[in-house]
């Protein structure tokens, strides 16, 4: 349960505010990132899915409740609150610089804008005739492509045998023109572009590093790479490995954010492990919001939470 109490950041600076229980995880001390001693504030618990954070433009936090079908939004106050119902089971989300929200949406699988509603279109719905099976994630670079993922299939209790499962990356040019990227990646997930927006990252839930491209001038991707081992390279109860690698965001320095087994990894933006935020829910995904943009909140298994850091993210892009 959460309780009020004065916590030490690390830098000699007392702040009252909301933490855990003791024994609940606190941030480590990664220079330039986060202050040793800080814990997590639960700001809910029991949302039906959580995915897709961004930040808005007014600083506050938005993301889907994917199963629940709609946009939720935390207001700079804390407030929780519904942005939009009806998203069609958005995803992953992208803001434009015009405040139109693109997602990724997965009841009728296609990648198009669902806000504002007098401006709602489909970027794309299928690929050489045949529809996305689990659009995932997405980016929107600054010339107004959009990269994204789409999981493929897998087994579940409502559906154990799926149609055999097709995984990709896709690009839709700034034109429109929609392009497959990879094909052999095991399950695509998260996706983000460096700082200088010439390398994209993919998060692979199933292998055990975080996968770098380089971007040539098309848009398309080449000299596929390992960038970064994760520490969320575990074994499972079912005794299959994965690192549960998932959402992807990025700070103003370039480093790379990522949700996996272990919490919120940081990686270097030369692919160096600097450290795990750990989490008492394992994260989905996480984007940095605020006034300043200097809080990073994260979702995942129905909860969302956010977390004071020294760094910011970056101005440009929403997450």
């Amino acid at each position: 349960m959460l309780s009020k109490h004065l916590y030490l950041l690390g830098f000699g600076a007392l702040i009252y505010g909301a933490a855990a229980c003791a024994d609940d995880p606190v941030t480590p001390a990664i220079p330039g990132v986060s202050a040793g001693g800080v814990v997590a504030e639960l700001i809910k618990d029991g949302f039906n899915g959580t995915e897709g954070p961004i930040g808005y433009t007014d600083g506050s936090l938005l993301f889907t409740e994917t199963q629940a079908n709609k946009i939720v939004r935390i207001g700079l106050d804390g407030k929780v609150s519904t942005f939009l119902e009806n998203s069609n089971g958005a995803n992953g989300l992208a803001l434009t610089p015009d405040g139109e929200i693109v997602a990724v949406q997965t009841v009728k699988t296609k990648v198009g804008v669902v806000y504002p509603a007098n401006k709602k279109n489909t970027l794309a719905e299928k690929y050489q005739g045949t529809a996305f099976q689990r659009p995932n994630d997405l980016v929107r670079a600054s010339n107004g492509g959009i990269y994204f993922t789409d999981s493929g299939t897998r087994p579940s209790k409502e559906n154990p045998n799926p149609p055999p499962s097709h995984p990709g990356v896709f690009y839709i040019s700034p034109g429109g023109e929609l392009k497959q990227l990879a094909t052999d990646i095991e399950r695509p997930n998260g996706i983000q572009l460096s700082k200088d927006e010439k390398v994209l990252y993919v998060a692979n839930t199933q292998g055990e590093h975080i996968l770098a491209y380089d971007i040539a001038a098309d848009g398309s991707i080449q000299n596929r790479r390992n960038f970064a081992k994760l520490d969320g390279w575990k074994k499972g109860e079912d005794g299959t490995w994965s690192s549960g690698a998932d959402g992807l965001a990025i700070d103003n320095d370039g480093r790379l954010y990522v949700a996996s087994n272990s919490g919120v990894e940081i990686i270097s933006a030369k692919g160096e492990s600097l450290g795990v935020i750990p989490l008492p829910k394992k994260p989905q995904n996480l984007a940095f919001a605020g006034i300043d943009k200097k809080t990073l909140y994260v979702v995942g298994r129905g909860a969302a939470y956010k977390i004071p850091l020294l760094t910011t993210g970056l101005s440009s892009r929403p997450k």
